[in-house]
């Protein structure tokens, strides 16, 4: 018989509900067997796990499409984090009304739903009347890909290790030669701005055109030299690699060119907890994580600004959540969340796609608040750093300025909210009139700070356990605010009246749904501008460099010797003395411990053997065989099979601060090198050299460093510290070869050959092997109290 199949059950993760791998198994298998029960699980409290989950329930026989689906629908997740996992709220609802068809409680809605629904890709297992507010929000005018020639990412690398380059230090300063362009990744795309930038390679034209080898600057093959098997070994959609298949090797994956669309971009954070939606004027570069929406080459600025304010509403936010992959935690460690608004969503665009339109838009809202988030932007403590020299009196007229501009943000997103609600339908027309500002009739709204919207008197009032407030740094209030002007009091108490008395907008007027308005603290972000302002400033090229007998060379400075010369620079001395005091604590700082501070995070040792574990160094050995085998493919013309080396991992680094430089590729990102065990005998300040010098000029410092230290820093020749400062100029030394290998007539003769005469000569010296150099180790510092003496 077909009707006699036992029940079984399953917990599994409900990824496959939204995303575009479920779409067989909901479409093609579930209407083949008899599907029972569906209980979301998302918000139960799994110790150690932080994935979402639902079980399932069915019988391995083909169903009665009269028969209803059990469907237990979530409506909040586990407040707090329970002694007794068993005992958890919503674990207890699931157990008590699963059997209890009709049921809702504060937890979960249980319902016998139609089959039909179940047999479609994707689901909303979402309860408390998420599905009838979903159908209210039904397009007027189309939807979203009727208004757009492409959602999607801006390009694909596939290479980003390579590629992302960082925004200060000697690599942001040949940002040209290296075709880097500024560019944003999601979680840089916050409240309709960006929070910050990177730098990307592109090497492209305007038209979208590849450039040519010939076209690349020197500056770039020599970058990039290093990582050329990496890059030619990806693999394209075929199967195969960039170089099976003849592709350039500083090509990106993936490159549309949106022939048919506008200059503008409107771009968004794929993986938030909200929704954060960005317009962009300038042509940047985006990450994967920050695809982009094109409109039509005709469209105005005016119907990018409609867009973008429909987008960041809160309406927008709960359809998008509806439709979305649930991530859950992203903390790594499957951490509990307390409210619902922490988890984290994926906003693919296949689903923004399908966005529905209302006939109006908040076209006037949408362009003020516009205004104010590049005025925002203005007011950060890195845009001051990079236009003057910070003061104290210039950053507290900064904060107090963006505190101002955002509490108008604030104001104008509740507008944008409920004028939202009203486009759709949801509100009557004396409701619209009721919750409306008439600001196009010369009436204004104050200032709101967080803590104060309508929503959020109405949970302060509840009591409602929950994080948000702690968060968000605000302070929970239960009146209306009685400095606000009566109109606007009047306002606000219809919006907590239609809060409390309608569903719909119960249901999106929380906190799940709303802007978190969550900002990085202004303290921390002052504290890298001021940092950021003193290494530009340390990292002057002239403090780098000295003539000597009529030759530039590279000049290593001490921190001391560094604060020496920059101790007349008033400026420096001024943001020196501003950070020390107000965040280092140490207001009577020297500018030396100042410089100290802010440099030890931003250096990397010369030598290998300073940089990595043993782990580290085997995986450095395999990427040396790789660049020799590339050498040789360079000499001779023959492609050879170069396989690819491994990727180095944090656990490769002796400190976390060079793996941050570092990463996978171990590309050099630092501004400094530093020289551990090397500085003159009277100064025990770290000894460093400026990470823009080029292979010749490292290795000219590090010959320049043993010859004063043996004429002038009284070592002797034996000394054990000029080993691994030899060891240093061996490594070094490929490079020269390879960039610098042939007569230079400014050089007055061949540098690779003279640092190779040093090394040969520093070697015989002292009666150093080849392998003495490769072998040297630092000495393993000891942990713990001396023991003490007889």
């Amino acid at each position: 018989s077909q009707r006699d199949g036992g029940f079984t059950g399953q917990i599994t993760a409900n990824s496959f509900m939204k995303r575009e791998f479920g779409k067989k198994l909901i479409e093609e298998f579930f209407p083949r067997v008899d599907l029972t029960h569906v209980i979301d699980t998302s918000g139960v409290y799994i110790p150690g796990h932080g994935t979402p989950t639902v079980v399932l329930v069915g019988r391995n026989q083909m169903p009665r499409q009269n028969d209803a689906v059990r469907a237990v629908l979530g409506v909040r997740g586990e407040p707090s984090q329970p002694a007794d996992p068993e005992q958890g709220f919503v674990w207890q609802a699931i157990a008590t009304q699963t059997r209890m068809p009709g049921s809702e409680s504060d937890w979960v809605t249980v319902e016998d739903l139609n089959r039909t629904p179940f047999n479609h890709h994707p689901w909303s297992l979402s309860g408390g009347g998420a599905s009838h507010l979903m159908a209210q929000l039904t397009p007027s005018t189309g939807i979203m890909k009727d208004a757009t020639t492409r959602i999607g990412f801006f390009g694909d690398s596939h290479a980003d290790e390579a590629f992302t380059l960082p925004t200060t230090g000697p690599l942001a300063r040949k940002c040209q030669s290296l075709q880097a362009e500024n560019s944003h990744r999601g979680d840089q795309t916050r409240d309709w701005t960006f929070s910050g930038h990177d730098l990307s390679v592109h090497p492209y034209t305007t038209e979208g055109e590849l450039l040519e080898e010939a076209d690349l600057a020197p500056a770039f093959v020599r970058h990039f030299w290093p990582l050329r098997t990496e890059l030619w070994m990806r693999g394209t959609f075929g199967g195969s690699t960039y170089r099976d298949d003849d592709r350039k090797w500083w090509e990106w994956h993936q490159h549309p060119k949106d022939e048919k669309a506008g200059a503008y971009s409107i771009t968004y954070s794929e993986v938030a907890t909200h929704n954060h939606f960005v317009l962009d004027r300038n042509g940047k570069v985006f990450n994967r994580t920050a695809p982009i929406i094109k409109l039509p080459k005709e469209a105005t600025e005016e119907q990018h600004l409609e867009l973008l304010g429909l987008l960041n509403s809160s309406s927008a936010c709960f359809w998008m959540k509806q439709v979305s992959h649930d991530k859950g935690s992203q903390s790594g460690t499957g951490g509990f969340m307390h409210d619902e608004w922490e988890r984290f969503y994926q906003f693919a665009a296949t689903k923004l796609s399908k966005f529905p339109l209302p006939k109006q838009f908040p076209l006037a809202l949408s362009r003020e608040i516009d205004a104010l988030a590049q005025a925002l932007a203005t007011h950060e403590p890195s845009a001051l750093a990079r236009e003057a020299v910070p003061t104290r009196e210039a950053l507290d007229d900064a904060r107090r300025a963006q505190e101002q501009t955002q509490a108008r943000m604030i104001a104008l997103q509740e507008e944008l909210d409920w004028t939202v609600y009203g486009a759709y339908g949801l509100l009557t027309d004396d409701a619209v009139a009721q919750t409306s500002v008439p600001l196009d009739a010369g009436a204004d709204v104050p200032k709101v700070a967080l803590g104060q919207r309508a929503f959020e008197i109405v949970l302060a009032r509840s009591g409602a356990e929950t994080v948000w407030f702690d968060r968000h740094g605000s302070t929970p209030v239960t009146e209306i605010p009685d400095h606000w002007p009566d109109a606007y009091k009047k306002v606000v108490q219809a919006r907590i009246d239609l809060i409390e008395a309608n569903k719909d907008i119960r249901l999106i007027e929380r906190p799940e749904y709303k802007r978190r308005w969550s900002i990085e603290p202004w303290e921390k972000r002052e504290a890298t501008a001021l940092q950021n302002w003193l290494l530009d400033a340390a990292e002057r090229e002239e403090l780098w460099f000295e003539e000597q007998e009529g030759f530039t060379v590279p000049r290593p400075l001490t921190v001391n010797q560094l604060a020496d010369e920059l101790r007349h620079d008033k400026d420096v001395q001024d943001v020196a003395t501003l950070y020390a005091a107000d965040h280092l604590g140490k207001r009577d700082a020297s500018l030396a411990t100042v410089l100290a501070a802010v440099i030890e995070p931003e250096h990397v040792p010369y030598l290998a053997a300073l940089r990595y574990k043993d782990s580290g160094l085997r995986k450095r050995a395999q990427w040396e065989q790789v660049w020799e085998q590339q050498r040789e493919e360079d000499r001779t013309g023959q492609r050879l099979d170069i396989k690819v080396p491994p990727k180095y991992t944090s656990a490769d680094f002796l400190k976390q601060s060079y793996w941050s430089h570092r990463g996978k590729l171990d590309v050099p990102k630092e501004r400094f090198i530093s020289y551990p065990g090397a500085s003159p005998e009277a100064d025990g300040s770290l000894l460093l050299g400026w990470a823009g010098w080029n292979h010749r000029d490292q290795a000219d410092a590090l010959v320049g460093m043993i010859r004063d230290r043996v004429e002038n820093g009284g070592w002797a020749k034996e000394d054990p510290r000029f080993v691994p400062l030899l060891a240093g100029l061996r490594e070094v030394l490929p490079w020269v070869h390879q960039w610098y290998g042939e007569y230079d007539e400014e050089w007055e003769g061949n540098p690779a050959e003279e640092f190779q005469a040093a090394l040969e000569t520093g070697r015989t010296e002292r009666q150093l092997s080849e392998s003495d150099l490769i072998n040297w180790r630092p000495e393993k510092k000891t942990r713990g109290r001396p023991k003490k003496s007889e």
